[in-house]
């Protein structure tokens, strides 16, 4: 149904199979991370609303932007934060 990958608190991707987005999945897979891991860090692209309010309901906020993705393309990135829940 889908997957997250990690290291440390320090998201790399988080994956939902679209027909079970809205089921409660995402936020199960960031909950178990964060039974581990206090602080959780991660990027989001700019440009996709649907995983930017997905990480806002989940608690998370911006902490900062870069005007381009990882591989240097034209992509903003926003940097995230969720301190502390659990």
């Amino acid at each position: 149904m889908g997957f997250l990958g990690q290291d440390a608190g320090q998201i790399h991707m988080l994956f939902v199979d679209p027909a079970a987005q809205r089921g409660g999945v995402g936020g199960a897979l960031l909950e178990d991370v964060a039974a581990d891991h206090e602080d959780l860090r991660l990027d989001v692209n700019e440009q996709n609303p649907t995983a930017r309010a997905f990480y806002a309901a989940t608690g998370f906020r911006a902490v900062g932007r870069s005007d381009v993705d990882g591989q240097g393309r034209p992509f903003p990135l926003l940097h995230l934060r969720r301190d502390g829940i659990r």
